[in-house]
């Protein structure tokens, strides 16, 4: 069913309803023929020599929408010129398939203004398809002997064989680089390379000590050599690029890495340099990919890079859907002032698919994004970017990211993530790929709805930024020692606040597990207020760090659910000790001098203190029930306060059965000044941005 359609504002942030006479006035102008003066339209059936000027072709077949997204920006920026009304400038996408030979690049002189902003959109009820891959076929049967061989037996008639270069596609792309990694996709789903095993990991039965080390009491070795232990590995001696993915030292660093050698008697693995820069240790996980004696079940692929001919066993029937992916990102906004892109579905690119620098009030809402081999959005400088209302699933690498602000000036850039549904992120890249990654100063990420990933959730850098009203679960899946929220090792990102979000379902398998919000290696200055934490591991995690407030919060379930430790006074003494990264961090912003001084007090006589010891923490008036309430480290007493907390006592929730930590009037936590959370709030809002996102399956 078409979803109902709502005129939108420029920005899309008035929840004003509109007279029904201005939607039916709308209805009338937008399937019409001849719709408002102003406007472009394109279509996949359209013309480049046609005047852009109708949605459909005219009767006589001699004028209608243009073809290419190129020829539109030429016609818009026209309409920019000579507007004489104020009012937004739309270009619309008529339905269908748009193949981009290239990506669309908008710039300042594509700019619309605050009185004719400039919007890129799908024409109203259908789906404007924009995508950085090409469709591939005819796939045949594989007659070859030489690569009969080396498939399993079972494949041999399975598998079928198409010829890139038929489908005029001459670059290939690489198996790992960034930006660079094709993918294959079948019915918008994105394919698997084939690997070994085909779910899980194996792991390094030893190390063979070329260059041992030992860290944190664990030993390693810097070279990229070990010893394997089931047979597997010989069929790979005639793979000519075989790769392993691992967590080749810690379970919060992933790495790929080309295989060099193979040696079957003596069961080792030799990786090519460089190597992994935390080494690597026994007992830790890994696979093999992109490798044509493993292509064994349906789903699978690989690509024969010398001759472009793409192996690939179809999990159903082949029907021109098959698309590999060729394009590095799909539209680039440089400098562009008071664009919008919306309600557009963008997939199949090697890197981001949409990539906004600079400018000011740039806007992707409403649109869907996914398989893409990077991020979904990437957001650099400028004032007031953001993305909204969004669904951005299945990337290769992150969701958003958002870096703008001056740290030395403390100006903040208010970019913002607010009300988007980022899931199944990070295929390719397992770590440090966040659903949402924010650096800088004063930016928002709010009203999010995030899970299943195997790393973190948020990822925070600057000051100044809020977190707020986020729902947050399965995420850290599989890895350890990581956070759903994550910062770290500088005593200067401060004003940072993480409010009203709801974190819960967490867990790490690896090494220390998971925490919900963690503030490691002395992160500092950081406001936990009001949030509820369900079974959420290690939920608040102060990791030596000064200065943090934990207040107002909900704890169930959880072990425990405030965690304060002293490294800085114990394995951590390097970095904070004079010369060391802490302080080095501390030095390079002019903490001294307002506005620094003004609003980091405590920064001021920080060296001339005790910096390693973690002082200035107050819990207050939390809520912890079930679990665990609290670990401290011994040496971390004298520097946490805790105030008015209701601990294993019933707090009266609404129905904690149901997951509805709401308090009843009658609570014993407002007797000691608990404020209500306004759980309510909490999670995605069905306002106009999200009424734009193409139709697809909710799951994907």
């Amino acid at each position: 069913m078409p979803r109902p359609m709502l005129f939108v504002l420029p920005r899309g942030r008035s929840s004003r309803p509109w007279p029904w006479f201005c939607f039916l006035l709308f209805g009338v102008l937008m399937h019409g023929t001849l719709a408002r003066g102003g406007d472009i339209y394109v279509s996949p059936r359209g013309n480049d020599a046609w005047s852009g000027k109708l949605a459909e072709v005219n009767p006589s077949g001699t004028d209608g929408p243009v073809a290419s997204l190129e020829r539109a920006r030429e016609l818009i920026r026209a309409e920019v010129r000579q507007a004489e009304t104020a009012g937004p400038l739309h270009v619309y996408l008529r339905g269908g398939l748009y193949e981009l030979s290239k990506p669309l690049a908008l710039t300042r002189e594509d700019s619309g203004s605050e009185r004719n902003p400039v919007m890129w959109s799908s024409y109203p009820r259908e789906i404007a398809r924009l995508s950085g891959g090409k469709k591939i076929g005819p796939f045949l049967a594989v007659t070859d002997a030489s690569v009969l061989t080396r498939l399993p037996p079972e494949a041999r008639t399975q598998v079928l064989v198409a010829d890139l270069k038929q489908s005029g596609i001459s670059d290939f792309g690489e198996v790992a680089a960034d930006r660079r990694r094709s993918e294959l996709f079948y019915r918008q789903e994105p394919m698997t390379l084939a690997r070994w095993p085909n779910e899980g990991f194996v792991k390094i039965q030893a190390i063979l000590n070329l260059e041992p080390f030992t860290t944190h009491g664990i030993k390693g070795d810097r070279q990229g050599k070990f010893v394997y232990d089931q047979d597997r590995p010989q069929r790979w001696q005639s793979e000519p690029d075989g790769w392993l993915s691992g967590y080749w030292f810690w379970d919060w660093s992933d790495g790929r890495q080309r295989i060099a050698s193979i040696d079957p008697l003596k069961k080792t693995l030799e990786l090519q340099p460089p190597h992994h820069n935390y080494g690597y240790r026994q007992g830790q996980r890994y696979f093999a990919f992109n490798l044509l004696a493993e292509l064994d079940r349906p789903g699978e692929w690989y690509l024969d890079r010398e001759r472009g001919q793409l192996y690939f066993w179809p999990p159903g029937p082949l029907q021109d859907d098959v698309e590999f992916s060729i394009l590095p990102t799909l539209i680039t906004l440089q400098e562009a002032q008071q664009v919008t892109l919306r309600g557009l579905l963008l997939e199949n690119t090697r890197g981001t698919a949409v990539t906004i620098s600079g400018g000011g009030h740039v806007l992707v809402e409403g649109c869907r994004i996914r398989n893409t081999g990077g991020w979904g959005v990437s957001i650099t400088g400028g004032f007031r970017n953001g993305v909204s209302g969004c669904d951005i699933h299945h990337t290769g690498e992150g969701g958003i990211s958002l870096s703008g602000g001056d740290r030395k000036s403390l100006t903040a850039a208010e970019l913002f993530a607010e009300n988007n549904h980022i899931h199944h992120y990070a295929r390719l890249v397992r770590t440090y790929r966040p659903a949402v990654g924010i650096n800088g100063v004063g930016n928002r990420v709010a009203h999010n709805h995030i899970h299943d990933a195997p790393h973190n959730a948020i990822q925070l850098s600057g000051n100044e930024h809020r977190i707020e009203f986020n729902d947050i679960h399965h995420v850290c899946e599989e890895t350890g020692d990581v956070g759903a929220f994550y910062m770290g090792r500088d005593w200067t990102m401060r004003g940072n606040s993480i409010r009203h979000n709801f974190f819960h379902e967490i867990s790490g398998p690896g090494l220390h597990g998971a925490m919900a919000v963690y503030l490691d290696d002395a992160a500092s200055g950081t406001t936990i207020f009001g949030n509820i934490f369900y079974r959420a591991s290690r939920a608040a995690f102060i990791g030596g760090g000064r200065d943090n407030l934990v207040e107002n919060n909900i704890f169930v379930e959880n072990q425990p659910s405030v965690h304060l430790d002293a490294r800085g006074l114990g394995w951590m003494h390097a970095h904070v000790d004079p010369g060391g990264v802490m302080p080095q961090r501390l030095q390079a912003m002019p903490y001294k001098t307002p506005p620094w001084s003004e609003r980091y007090p405590e920064l001021v006589t920080l060296l001339e203190e005790t910096p390693a010891a973690p002082s200035g923490n107050k819990v207050l008036r939390n809520i912890s029930v079930g679990g665990t309430w609290k670990h401290v480290e011994a040496k971390a007493e004298q520097g946490i306060e805790f105030r008015d907390n209701l601990v294993d006592v019933d707090p009266r929730f609404v129905n904690a059965a149901e997951r509805n930590f709401a308090l009843q009037d009658d609570s014993p936590a407002y007797a000691l000044g608990f404020q209500k959370i306004p759980i309510e709030h909490i999670g995605l809002l069905d306002d106009e941005s999200r009424q734009w996102i193409p139709a697809g399956n909710p799951s994907r």
